[in-house]
């Protein structure tokens, strides 16, 4: 199953040999999301299963947060002496992010003939952009030596690509909330149930806390199956105030707070804590939590841009970066916001946003009513996106008086400096799209 549409990854690359098999994988793909494992499965098996040999597997779902909790987890590990092998979705800037080998994310040359290998196998399976992609994933994750494996879901759980694993160490599932409803279901029932169908028979399900109809699904999905059901507040708890203060049958910790800002961020890190603390394959000790805390970054999170080409004309005005685009992150940035702007004295803020067609730009920038000085609409570039205009009128509901539109990222900041006087703070948020775009023009590409 695609993460996105394949018509709006847009992977592209500096290097030939790699950009060369990407038009492959154009040509060869069906061009739409799909759902199911019949693909995948038929396309490993013509690999020889790679899935079945690699290190131990920490599999994470979620509807936000499943990366923050990966990268937690990635750096407990790494922290611990592991050698971690991880697969993410989508990628920001580089093809490349998606496939990180132990430690390192995968080099051009190895990533040009990984690909090739994988479409010379999959001639008439119809196999998508993630289904190709994730059997490449697997294949050099078996490959590769490594002592470990983060291996995050695409979209949903049960009919993702990921789920052909037989039988990770720990599965997650982090906040959950409405998104991708074309595939998933408009309830939070069906997305609970979507994403709980990543369980396995004897495999620790590790979740959030949530409300008793959201819960029940997962209960269900987990019996039926013979997982056990390890949720927060029942089988381990956590509270986020000077530090996180974490605890299970085994004990109580005491972690540094996350660097990576937010409650949410808290709330990520107690859920690898628990995956890990729940699963007994790859031992980890405190010492190593501890360091995952103050030393993991993710980008696009709440991500303090540093002084590029972008952001230069703004001198020392902070600027921060969110791929957030659901009504779960809006509330979860939103939440934020108020400490990010205390800690610099910030009190003007201007939001720039750009968003895809499918999202829900009420729901996203709803939670920020009565915090922006000026919002500043902008399209995201080569994807079906909400028109600015459209995306004014939301601001204009929502009770934001200055409102602007501008037709790129450089153009929104160059407005943005032009104003008098300069806002004290800004934000660009509503897609990992217009993220990446970001990333890509400030020269803050993630390695």
């Amino acid at each position: 199953m695609d993460h996105t549409p394949t018509t709006a990854d847009h992977a592209v690359s500096t290097d030939a040999a790699v950009q060369a098999q990407l038009d492959r994988l154009w040509s060869l793909s069906p061009g739409a999301d799909v759902l199911g494992l019949d693909r995948i499965t038929r396309l490993l098996a013509r690999l020889g299963d790679p899935h079945h040999a690699l290190p131990p597997v920490f599999h994470v779902a979620g509807t936000n947060g499943k990366g923050s909790t990966c990268a937690f987890l990635r750096g407990a590990l790494e922290a611990a002496g592991y050698r971690v092998h991880v697969y993410t979705s989508p990628h920001l800037v580089r093809f490349n992010e998606r496939i990180r080998l132990s430690g390192r994310l995968i080099d051009d040359a190895a990533l040009a003939a990984l690909l090739a290998e994988v479409l010379d196998q999959a001639d008439g399976i119809g196999a998508s952009f993630f289904e190709i992609t994730t059997a490449a994933a697997f294949l050099a994750f078996a490959r590769t030596p490594a002592d470990a494996c983060v291996i995050e879901v695409g979209l949903g759980g049960r009919l993702d690509a990921t789920n052909v694993l037989p039988a990770p160490v720990a599965c997650g599932i982090a906040a959950l909330g409405i998104d991708h409803q074309a595939f998933l279901g408009d309830s939070l029932e069906q997305i609970a149930a979507e994403k709980a169908g990543i369980a396995k028979p004897g495999v620790p399900l590790v979740t959030m806390a949530y409300p008793p109809a959201i819960a029940a699904p997962i209960a269900q999905t987990a019996a039926a199956c013979g997982a056990t059901w390890l949720a927060s507040g029942a089988a381990w708890q956590f509270a986020v105030g000077d530090g996180l203060h974490y605890e299970d049958a085994a004990g109580s910790l005491a972690l540094p707070l996350p660097v990576m800002p937010g409650l949410h961020q808290g709330a990520n890190l107690a859920l690898a804590v628990a995956m890990i603390r729940h699963q007994s394959a790859v031992p980890v000790p405190v010492a190593a939590l501890e360091q995952a805390a103050v030393a993991t970054r993710w980008p696009a999170r709440l991500q303090r841009l540093s002084r590029g080409p972008l952001t230069a004309p703004l001198g020392d005005v902070p600027i921060w970066l969110d791929g957030g685009h659901n009504a779960s992150a809006g509330e979860a940035i939103a939440a934020a916001l108020p400490r990010l702007l205390d800690g610099c004295g910030a009190r003007r803020v201007t939001v720039i946003s750009g968003m895809l067609a499918n999202k829900d730009a009420g729901g996203f920038l709803a939670p920020f009513a009565g915090m922006v000085d000026t919002f500043v609409a902008v399209p995201v570039p080569g994807h079906a996106c909400h028109a600015p205009a459209d995306l004014l009128r939301v601001a204009a509901e929502l009770g934001i008086a200055n409102r602007l539109t501008a037709h790129d990222i450089p153009a929104a900041l160059a407005q943005v400096a032009a104003a008098r006087p300069h806002p004290d703070a800004v934000l660009i948020a509503g897609s990992l799209y217009l993220a990446g775009e970001v990333l890509s023009g400030n020269d803050e590409a993630p390695d």
